[in-house]
């Protein structure tokens, strides 16, 4: 009997994931423990393995979103048994939702489709489109009747609406009088060129990259955006760090600036409280969490990629845990092994440039929703300063406050930049 490959819970709230991409084609044998389709959530992504060996069906192609516990494919033991599973036509087969650890649960068929009723007079009949495939039409103001749909039974996917969008946005480009006069410059053969120019790449806009792009543009639409700029100063916070660090192997933990950055937000919060807030509907919600989240930078060649994952109760822990706890997300982060749960429920958020370069900066970050705050800071840099009269080097730190101007005012964004910069220049507090 087959054993299957199944879209894990990988977490509480996680309800459905789209495939993204089938490691390795159809029909090609794969042993256990073997990588076999990558697939991704709202905000993360993850490697499904498999937990047996065989030859793979593919039940579910790419681009394709479904529920949790869905089997997307098929492991045959044998030749003949994935000639015959090649030859029945496509099931539905859900299974109870495991954890991301490969182990198998029992395998349940769903019982076959009702044939869809009629339509009734005059009501357009209903289009069968993948749900990532509708949200990005319904963005992009497309006319799905103008698509076609590639997918399995007419279905329309992603790929069929980004041709579709590229296609409407391409047709008045080419104005007719002048273009059969245009003569296309010479290139080298390999090198594409869009209207004369040459192409160093084209990346396509999907995955992570498109979820960042979408949430930034929904992020800036949503909210009305005001961003404070300032520095604090670091002299005893560099202070506190050494000492720290020279102690690590008695402490048994590595202290780093974003470990103290984030214990000083926390305490900064709970002090003005409502940068810990969100809107929910009609309602301002300021929650008693501190849940804090800390920017990541991806390595993941021209694309990019950034992710948040989320530190709890912030305010309930000591530096330690703070310290060890980041540095295990920021490495499943980087490893690509994040759980929807890691991301989730962030209450605020820091993004950290100095790893990118020193020296003063200023920076409008983009609110994380939503959340109603976001924090970013740069490098600590000796800095020329006034104090007593006089002027005097001190190693300082750029920072700036975005928030949402619906839910906080100027007056406590200001409090609670105040707040931090009497933290940090005083960060023993911390430590209570």
């Amino acid at each position: 009997m087959a054993s299957y490959v199944a879209i894990p819970k990988l977490g509480m709230a996680m309800v459905e994931a789209t495939v993204v991409k089938w490691q390795v084609p159809e029909g090609s044998r794969v042993a256990p423990g073997d990588v076999v389709v990558t697939i991704e959530t709202d905000k993360t992504t993850w490697d499904v393995e498999a937990s047996a060996g065989g030859l793979l069906h593919v039940l579910v192609p790419e681009e394709e979103t479904v529920p949790v516990g869905r089997v997307v494919g098929l492991l045959a033991a044998n030749e003949g048994e994935l000639a015959s599973l090649q030859g029945r036509p496509p099931e539905v087969i859900m299974t109870t939702a495991s954890e991301p650890t490969g182990e198998a649960g029992p395998v349940t068929a769903a019982a076959p489709a009702a044939e869809a009723p009629a339509a009734a007079p005059g009501r357009r009949e209903e289009v069968r489109i993948s749900p990532v495939a509708k949200k990005i039409a319904e963005e992009h103001g497309l006319d799905l009747a103008t698509v076609r749909g590639t997918g399995p039974d007419g279905r329309i996917v992603r790929s069929d609406v980004e041709e579709a969008i590229a296609a409407r946005a391409a047709a008045p480009a080419t104005p007719p009088a002048r273009a059969a006069a245009a003569v296309a410059p010479p290139t080298a053969p390999g090198i594409e060129t869009v209207a004369g120019r040459r192409v160093a790449a084209t990346i396509p806009l999907r995955g992570m990259r498109r979820s960042i792009a979408e949430h930034m543009r929904n992020s800036l639409a949503v909210s009305a955006q005001l961003t404070y700029i300032s520095e604090a100063e670091m002299t005893e916070l560099v202070a506190l760090r050494t000492r720290l660090v020279a102690r690590e192997a008695e402490l048994g933990f590595r202290v780093t600036y974003t470990d103290l950055m984030v214990m000083a937000v926390a305490r900064a919060l709970r002090d003005v409280p409502i940068l810990n807030a969100s809107i929910v509907g009609d309602e301002i919600r300021v929650w008693e969490d501190v849940n804090i989240g800390v920017a990541v930078a991806l390595d993941h060649g021209l694309e990019g990629g950034i992710i948040v994952p989320v530190i709890r109760e912030v305010g309930r822990k000591t530096l330690r845990d703070v310290s060890s706890e980041l540095a295990a997300l920021v490495e499943r982060a980087r490893a690509g092994k994040l759980l929807p749960d890691d991301v989730a429920d962030g209450t605020f958020t820091i993004t950290n440039l100095a790893t990118v370069g020193g020296g003063w900066f200023t920076g409008t970050p983009i609110i994380n929703q939503p959340q109603v705050a976001i924090l970013a800071t740069g490098a600590v840099s000796d800095r020329p300063v006034a104090r007593d009269g006089q002027v005097v080097i001190r190693p300082m730190m750029p920072f700036s406050l975005t928030f949402d101007h619906r839910v906080v005012d100027g007056a406590p964004a200001a409090r609670f930049a105040v707040r931090l910069t009497e933290l940090l220049a005083e960060p023993a507090l911390l430590l209570v």
